[in-house]
């Protein structure tokens, strides 16, 4: 009886691979929940429902958007950790997965092992905009006047742990300079803020202001990226400012739950792979700011373990305390 389990065990563990490869070939036969951890309208929205769209079309079955906005990305998060891991319920998270740890004293998942990376999506660059009374054209001599004057320029942000909150503590950290912080609720208030005068400095996603620079409402002084930004190819990255750790970029990418089987996440990222490199998606993207990011599962949860780490240095030397 022994023998017979034994082989009976063996044949199954033989199976198992062919099996995971059946259900991923037939997958999927039915429609796939896309949840989006953040609020309709936005740029990380519109990444969420474009690469819906085209996925849809390439997998034959629709893939639903299904914002789940709430506690800083949280909810939608929480909601796919604890999801079956049969590929019918996946996620476009933004750095929010690798800020949460930092920013709350519990969660209901583990960023580090309840989700399973899938591929690398999009990424949105950000660019530092003064007012036009503010008398600087770049980074370099912000810095100067921020030094002369301590204590007396100001930044707008979306919100302590938000990304153009922490761009400028980390500005901060490599600077030492002292600027006061302003927060909003939400960039946008925080950029029209900007525009009428009331701050003097935000870093916002370039695709959400330039309507706002082609009117001369704000001034951009640098992009705080590796390279220059395609729809702003007359502002200087950190970099060529003489600051190539003053990078803050905004970052898409597709999860699914922790027990995810490989041969789906490996489809899965064949076909947005596939997705990302076709003419009309890259023509949809540059058209609102945003570049595609192309890679591995495995490259995906190393740049996610580097993020987590930076974010928690930047949020430490800020002083920020979790909820």
């Amino acid at each position: 009886m022994d023998a017979l389990r034994s082989a009976l065990l063996a044949v199954t563990i033989a199976a198992a691979p062919a099996l995971a490869h059946a259900q991923a070939g037939g997958y999927p036969t039915k429609p796939i929940r896309l949840i989006l951890p953040f609020p309709p309208g936005a740029p990380s929205d519109l990444v969420g429902r474009a690469i819906a769209q085209k996925l849809g079309e390439q997998l034959g079955e629709n893939l639903i958007p299904d914002n789940r906005v709430g506690a800083g990305g949280t909810l939608g998060l929480t909601l796919v950790a604890k999801a079956p891991p049969d590929g019918y319920t996946l996620m476009v998270s933004s750095p929010a997965i690798a800020l949460t740890p930092w920013l709350y004293k519990k969660l209901p998942y583990d960023a580090a092992r309840d989700f399973a990376p899938i591929a690398p999506l999009a990424v949105i660059e950000n660019v530092m905009l003064v007012h036009p009374n503010v008398p600087v054209k770049t980074l370099k001599e912000f810095i100067a006047l921020a030094r002369a004057r301590p204590g007396k320029l100001n930044y707008g942000s979306g919100g302590a742990g938000t990304t153009n909150h922490l761009a400028n503590e980390l500005l901060k950290h490599l600077t030492r300079i002292d600027i006061v912080h302003v927060p909003y609720k939400g960039a946008t208030l925080a950029t029209l803020a900007l525009a009428g005068g009331e701050v003097d400095q935000v870093t916002v996603s370039v695709s959400s202001v330039l309507p706002l620079i082609h009117d001369r409402k704000v001034r951009p002084i640098v992009v705080l990226s590796q390279k220059r930004v395609a729809a702003l190819p007359d502002v200087p990255t950190s970099a060529e400012s003489g600051m190539p750790e003053f990078v803050m970029s905004i970052w898409f990418a597709m999860y699914g739950p922790a027990a995810l089987p490989r041969e789906l996440i490996a489809r899965l990222n064949r076909e947005i792979v596939r997705a990302l490199e076709s003419p009309d998606m890259r023509q949809k993207m540059a058209g609102i700011g945003i570049d595609p990011w192309i890679g591995t599962p495995e490259q995906l949860r190393e740049f996610q373990r580097k993020e987590t780490a930076r974010y928690g240095t930047i949020i430490k030397s800020a002083g920020i305390q979790p909820e």
